[in-house]
């Protein structure tokens, strides 16, 4: 499945989709030094984004985010591209120094945690290459 989108910042990954239904604050909602989600009551809390295609709706709170995303890339802890609903100044701001591949105005919900997702920034495409594994139960 492809989705299309806006570019926010260019680039091309490919990884695992981890996906929050909620906002993220990267400034004191994302811990710089370990890559884990600190925020007390987000849905993605005591996860790693380290390595993840990020899939949130959009971002929230300081302008420092920004720098916070920085940091996590300068320790190896970044997302390894996010895909936003809507996104807005902080976020875009730290996929372009980051160099991050970034792209919004996409129908997020069609994206579960786990599927395999590549993203192709510079033509705004995100393509849905394998759905979550499913357990069988007996």
């Amino acid at each position: 499945m492809n989705l299309t989108g806006r570019t926010i910042s260019n680039g091309q990954a490919q990884g695992s989709a981890l996906v929050s239904q909620m906002g993220i604050s990267f400034f004191g909602g994302v811990d710089p030094e370990t890559g884990l989600v600190t925020e007390t009551g987000h849905d993605l809390y005591g996860q790693s984004i380290a390595g993840k295609v990020l899939v949130f709706p959009t971002g929230k709170g300081s302008t420092v985010g920004s720098y916070t995303l920085y940091r996590l890339k300068a320790n190896g802890l970044a997302p390894c591209a996010i895909l936003n609903r809507e996104c807005e100044t902080i976020t875009a701001v730290g996929c372009i120094i980051s160099d991050i591949p970034c792209v919004d105005l996409l129908a997020i919900d069609q994206i579960q945690t786990g599927m395999q997702v590549a993203v192709n920034a510079d033509e705004g495409i995100v393509t849905i290459t394998q759905s979550p594994c499913l357990q069988e139960t007996t």
